[in-house]
């Protein structure tokens, strides 16, 4: 169980900017294969991030009017709030992806892209569109039921955490490793790291089916989730054979948002 709670303190601190300094820091300890196992816990990391994101836009929800507005200030400040929480981690990621890989179709070059800090006119743009189908899927679901929402918030973390576990079980790793991010936990997923990153996952939905019972509006937003990831597995083996770090982040970002998308499809039209 030590080892349990250590390994999962230093995936909070490696995705997030909650701080593990200190004592607790020393307690926690690093070395390489510390932070592999510790991609286990990316589901568990999405707990926290969600979790504290859906609770705030409860919050809001309740303390602001009761108008249609409020469901986009709610959406607004809670994507904030995660993004903040994570320091932009992962939508740096897919910022990065879409300048490399729009910025050239030769695999090397488009690597030596993703490698610049720089944003450029892609990224800005995947950023954009991103940023504004969370916003506005968040929206649509708070209108319908903010409760709903809330649960979707915290799903669609715990699930897009759990996509690019499956990514790096199945591709190799490429680009500079000495200056990748991703490399230590790349190298290798075992089965029993797989299976407590999945464990991570089958709690969350089990928690949000309970509040929740609805069995095919779930199934169809985790298959977004799954399409989702199946478009990113496909585009990152045919443009780069293989994954980055940034690739990682791209398939979280694009999970959470079909996540999203599979609940609003699956709610009832309004005749």
């Amino acid at each position: 169980m030590s080892l349990f709670v250590r390994h999962f303190l230093l995936a909070l601190q490696f995705f997030t900017r909650i701080p593990v300094t200190g004592a607790l820091a020393d307690w926690v300890g690093f070395s390489p294969a510390m932070l592999r196992a510790s991609a286990a816990h990316f589901p568990g990391v999405g707990w926290i991030v969600g979790g504290l994101s859906a609770l705030l836009f409860c919050a809001l929800q309740w303390a602001l009017p009761t108008v249609p507005a409020a469901a986009w200030v709610a959406a607004i400040v809670s994507t904030v709030f995660s993004v903040m929480l994570t320091g932009a981690f992962h939508e740096d990621g897919l910022a990065d992806l879409a300048d490399g890989l729009g910025g050239s179709a030769q695999r090397e070059r488009a690597l030596e892209i993703m490698k610049d800090s720089r944003i450029g006119s892609f990224g800005a743009i995947a950023l954009v569109l991103v940023l504004l189908a969370k916003i506005s899927l968040l929206a649509l679901l708070a209108q319908s039921s903010a409760t709903l929402a809330a649960l979707a918030m915290f799903a669609a973390h715990v699930t897009s955490r759990t996509t690019p576990l499956l990514v790096i079980r199945t591709l190799p790793h490429v680009g500079d490793t000495p200056q990748s991010k991703s490399k230590p936990l790349a190298e290798y997923i075992g089965n029993g790291a797989l299976m407590a990153g999945l464990l991570w996952w089958t709690l969350a939905m089990a928690l949000v089916f309970w509040w929740w019972p609805a069995v095919g509006l779930w199934a169809q937003a985790v298959l977004g989730a799954a399409l989702g990831l199946a478009w990113m597995w496909r585009l990152l083996r045919r443009r780069l054979q293989g994954f980055t770090g940034d690739g990682l982040g791209a398939t979280q970002q694009l999970s959470e948002v079909m996540f999203y998308l599979g609940v609003a499809l699956a709610l009832p039209a309004t005749p």
